[in-house]
C-alpha cells in the first residue's frame, strides 16, 4: 500500500466515526469562522454590510448548535468526539468571533482588549469544565440536568448589542458610553458586558436548569 493510499483510508475511516449531529456542529463552527473573517473585512474596509453578516452568523450558529443537540438525542448518537467536537465549535463561534466582532466595533484600547481575552479564557474554562463535569452532572442519563455558570451560547446577546449599536451608527468613536480615562490607560465601558458574561460563564454557584 503506497503513501497516498494510507492516507487517504485514514482520511475516510475518520469520516466513518462522524454521526449526523456531528456535521451541524461543524455548521455552527463554519458560522463561527464566517464571523471572524467578516469581522475582519469589517475592520479593514469599513464596509457596514460585513459587520452586519458577521453579526448574523452568531445566531446561524445558535441554530446550528441547538440541532446538533436534538438530533443526537433523537438518533443516540452520543459520543465522546460529539462532546468535544461541540465544544471547539462553540469556543470559535461564541467565544472568538464575539470577541472579533467587538474589536471590529472599536473596543481596541489596552483594557479593552485585555478585557476581550478574559471573556474568551472564560469561555474555553466554562467548556473544559462542563466537559469533565458532564458524566456526574447527568447523574447517569443522557442529558445534563443543569448548567453551572450560563452557558456560552448566550454570548449571542452581546452580538446582539453590538448589531444593535451598528444600527444606530454606534460603533467606532461612537460607541455607546464613550471612552474611560484611567491615568495612562483606556478602555470603553461597553467591554464590561463582555466582563460580565465571562465572570457569569465561569461561576461555580449559578445553576441553570437545561430544559
Amino acid at each position: 500500500m503506497d503513501q497516498t493510499t494510507a492516507v487517504k483510508r485514514r482520511h475516510f475511516s475518520m469520516l466513518r466515526e462522524f454521526h449526523v449531529a456531528d456535521f451541524f456542529t461543524l455548521g455552527n463552527a463554519a458560522c463561527g469562522m464566517a464571523g471572524v473573517f467578516l469581522a475582519m473585512l469589517y475592520a479593514i474596509g469599513g464596509d457596514i454590510s460585513h459587520f452586519f453578516w458577521a453579526a448574523a452568523m452568531a445566531p446561524a450558529a445558535f441554530i446550528f448548535d441547538v440541532l446538533d443537540g436534538r438530533i443526537a438525542r433523537a438518533r443516540h448518537e452520543h459520543s465522546a468526539l460529539g462532546r468535544e467536537l461541540d465544544s471547539l465549535a462553540d469556543v470559535i463561534s461564541f467565544g472568538v468571533a464575539p470577541a472579533t466582532l467587538a474589536f471590529a466595533a472599536g473596543m481596541r484600547d489596552g483594557l479593552d482588549v485585555a478585557a476581550l481575552i478574559y471573556f474568551v479564557c472564560c469561555g474555553v474554562s466554562r467548556l473544559a469544565r462542563y466537559n469533565v463535569t458532564a458524566e456526574t452532572l447527568s447523574e447517569g442519563g443522557d442529558k445534563v440536568r443543569y448548567f453551572e455558570g450560563t452557558p456560552i451560547p448566550t454570548s449571542v446577546l452581546l452580538t446582539a448589542v453590538l448589531a444593535f449599536a451598528a444600527l444606530q451608527g454606534r460603533v467606532g468613536e461612537a460607541l455607546y458610553g464613550g471612552v474611560l480615562v484611567l491615568g495612562p490607560v483606556s478602555f470603553h465601558p461597553l467591554v464590561l458586558l463582555f466582563v460580565l458574561s465571562g465572570s457569569l460563564m465561569i461561576s461555580k454557584t449559578l445553576r441553570i436548569p437545561k430544559f
